[in-house]
């Protein structure tokens, strides 16, 4: 067979160079994974190397499955000898040999998430710490960075040790390696700096395996740790032919440890090596590349090189600056309905974001417009476990009968409230044939309680009579801000301190941002009416089509993946680039990176949307278009801006850089259209006349940014929030 049919020049030269250290730089859809299963093949049958001296490392399964199937169909024949796999599967066959040689027992165990979960509570518990200031996901997330970074607990301890809580970090870190050693286990992280460890403390192992590996290939070069490159350095020691594959431009790994400099510095690291550039994309369009291009090229970390196709011109690439972010979702869902009309599946439709709150707008959107999704990477927002949390403390608060949403609230967050608990409370409650929560009400009557079991109950009993009482006093937005804070759901997140929790954190607030949409669109403040609004929203049809639907996803969720249309959407600063990287140049150029694969992943047609007011995390934020697209230039076909003037108060009013461009207060925008006069006499008490609520009371008046916020009692509508430069309101004197 001929391994250089259908390849290009670059290609041919990266199968062909077979001895020494190889840089493939492949940009993306260049082709990379044609072109290692071509080389490995000609290794094979062309050089005569025996499979078993093949090591090919990736990071999923799912790309070391799909080498080994495409080398054994080029080859025809078995590839089985060859060590094909993901760094940690690799490392386990390693220890499973040679373990011994370091003080563990061969039939080691290793410890999944939950395993881990147990032995640190163990150890927090053993050291007599406050397991709410060490919550278990936290210490360990810490344990698993210290060790990517193959900093042991003692030199930690040592370099922390005037910081009492770092400190005892380092004392569980310590306490935990210890444990794992007494229990025979390894954690994931384990398995490869034990590995390294091994290779490093034992010369006849290391020989071993270095004669045994003539030839070492490692996908995803750019997303390597230290740790990771440790082992790689070491495993390619002898023969030094090491291939490694990767784009410095697609390195969007750095939160949890992905080291770029492992790739820029190869040549650096491997004296007299290759580097070949994979610059040919067999993806998208020359537009859509030359955006890619454009805005790459203001990163200072990264390898030049020039994407290129010939797949020339395509469609131009559409930038649409929508009013809001509910605008941005209908427009997106318009967009692809007319695409659809036109020819194109709703398979071939991605939408992209750079966190995954930004989901629900889009959801929303589609429910409506009855267009079936799927999200990629999470669960649907109102599928997530913490809006699920929310929804029945609210259903609960609305309907004390509730059994089903009690029983899932009564101890979240923990407040001390087991099981044995809620059986005696539930079966008292059939008992006289009353609700759950009408059993708590007569608590000193239940005789199989004891007073622990009473004292953790009554102060739940007590904050929901008082969340009851404010529930009728409160518009929607203000009471499910209240439930939050009292019931301390979020403070326990935060104790966490994981990037999971933030995430779950930012799901909350999102879901804030829900009830601010409800009481702009229906201009109701009634938790029945907008439980049974979330409700209809999230009660999906369970048995739609779930191949022919849209994705939806986050960029880190997309990468390798690609769709012949794709919707970049939320391209603001704050957002994308996200808030905490616009004074870092390192995370800004992460975030460039994080754009280029977003770019990259679509085929034909690509449109790139930004709201110029964002209702997100509960807050109202008045935007400023991502940075990102001044980069693109004139790669992009902007529309001529629509005066938003009878829209929105103006943007400028709020800030007139990006530094001031910070999230606002949420105020309740009665109309769309601003019909108001900020400079208009108004004074608490004075009665005034709303076109929509009708006639009202001022009860409070806050100066808010150039502006003026009231609070208004209207007659049978509640309490209202509104600006006065947009208040469709009159005086009445």
């Amino acid at each position: 067979m001929d391994y250089l049919n259908g390849l290009n020049d670059r290609q041919r030269e990266a199968v062909l160079h077979t001895d020494g250290p190889l840089l493939i730089l492949a940009g993306a859809g260049s082709g990379k994974t044609k072109v290692v299963t071509h080389k490995i093949a000609y290794l094979i049958e062309e050089k005569g190397i025996f499979p078993g001296n093949i090591l090919a490392i990736t990071f999923t399964n799912k790309a070391a499955n799909e080498l080994k199937e495409r080398v054994g169909r080029l080859l025809s024949a078995s590839v089985d000898t060859m060590w094909m796999g993901t760094f940690h599967s690799i490392c386990v066959r390693i220890l499973r040999r040679d373990i011994d040689k370091i003080g563990y027992n061969r039939s080691f165990t290793i410890y999944d998430r939950d395993d881990q979960i147990t032995l640190i509570k163990e150890c927090i518990k053993e050291k007599n710490l406050d397991k709410d200031t060490y919550k278990e996901s936290s210490v360990l997330a810490q344990i698993s960075k210290l060790k990517d970074a193959m900093t042991d607990p003692d030199k930690f301890i040592n370099q922390n040790y005037k910081d009492f809580y770092l400190r005892n970090i380092g004392e569980l870190y310590s306490l935990y390696q210890e444990k794992l050693k007494q229990y025979n286990a390894l954690d994931f992280d384990d398995l490869i700096i034990k590995t390294v460890q091994l290779l490093k403390s034992n010369s006849d192992v290391l020989d071993y395996y270095q004669r045994k590996f003539k030839y070492v290939f490692v996908d995803e070069y750019q997303d390597t740790n230290k740790v990771q490159y440790e082992l790689t350095i070491l495993l390619s020691g002898k023969h030094n032919n090491i291939c490694v594959v990767g784009d410095s431009d697609q390195s969007i790994y750095g939160w949890r440890g992905a080291d770029i400099t492992n790739i820029l510095n190869f040549e650096k690291d491997f004296q007299n090596s290759t580097t070949i550039m994979l610059e040919q994309n067999y993806r998208s369009t020359q537009n859509i590349l030359n955006l890619a291009n454009k805005v790459i090229k203001n990163n200072s970390e990264r390898k030049d090189k020039n994407l290129w196709t010939e797949n020339h011109g395509g469609e131009p690439i559409y930038y649409e600056e929508l009013p809001d972010s509910e605008d941005e979702a209908l427009f997106v869902a318009s967009k692809i309905e007319e695409l659809i009309s036109q020819g194109y599946s709703l398979s071939d439709f991605a939408i992209l974001y750079r966190t995954n709150a930004q989901s629900r707008s889009f959801e929303d959107s589609f429910i409506r417009k009855n267009i079936p999704y799927k999200i990629v990477g999470g669960l649907k927002f109102y599928d997530r476990k913490e809006i699920k949390d929310i929804v029945a403390y609210l259903k609960v608060l609305q309907n004390p009968v509730d059994n089903i949403s009690l029983k899932r609230i009564i101890n979240v967050p923990k407040r001390g409230i087991g099981n044995a608990t809620i059986d005696k409370v539930e079966e008292f409650a059939s008992e006289t044939n009353d609700s759950i929560y009408g059993a708590l009400l007569s608590l000193d009557s239940i005789s199989d309680l004891n007073g622990r079991a009473k004292n953790s109950l009554k102060p739940f009993v007590d904050m929901m009579n008082k969340l009851m009482a404010m529930k009728e006093v409160m518009g929607v937005k203000d009471f499910i801000e209240e439930v939050i804070n009292t019931t301390g759901y979020i403070r326990e997140l935060e104790r966490e301190n994981t990037i999971e929790a933030q995430t779950r954190i930012e799901n909350i607030k999102e879901f804030i941002s829900v009830a601010i949409d409800f009481e702009m669109r229906t201009g109701e403040s009634n938790l029945e009416e907008f439980l049974a609004n979330v409700a209809l929203l999230s009660d999906v049809d369970k048995t739609s089509d779930t191949t022919n639907v849209v994705t939806m996803m986050t960029v880190h969720s997309a990468k390798g993946l690609e769709f012949p249309a794709v919707f970049l959407v939320g391209m603001e600063d704050g957002l994308f680039p996200i808030t905490r990287a616009v004074d870092n140049e390192s995370e800004l150029e992460e975030e460039r990176r994080l754009c280029y694969v977003a770019v990259t992943r679509a085929e034909k047609i690509l449109f790139i949307t930004n709201a110029r007011v964002r209702t997100i995390y509960g807050n109202v934020n008045y935007t400023l278009p991502s940075r990102f697209i001044e980069e693109m230039g004139d790669a992009i076909e902007k529309k001529e801006k629509k005066n938003i003037k009878e829209q929105l108060v103006s943007v400028k009013d709020f800030t007139t850089n990006r530094e001031k461009a910070a999230p606002r207060p949420f105020i309740i925008q009665a109309q769309p259209k601003p019909q108001g006069d900020k400079n208009l006499d108004v004074s608490v008490g004075d009665k005034v006349k709303h076109k929509k609520f009708g006639i009202g009371t001022i009860v409070q008046i806050k100066d808010r940014d150039n502006d003026k916020e009231l609070v208004i009692s209207f007659d049978g509508e509640g309490l209202k929030r509104l600006l006065l430069s947009i208040a469709p309101i009159e005086i009445l004197r």
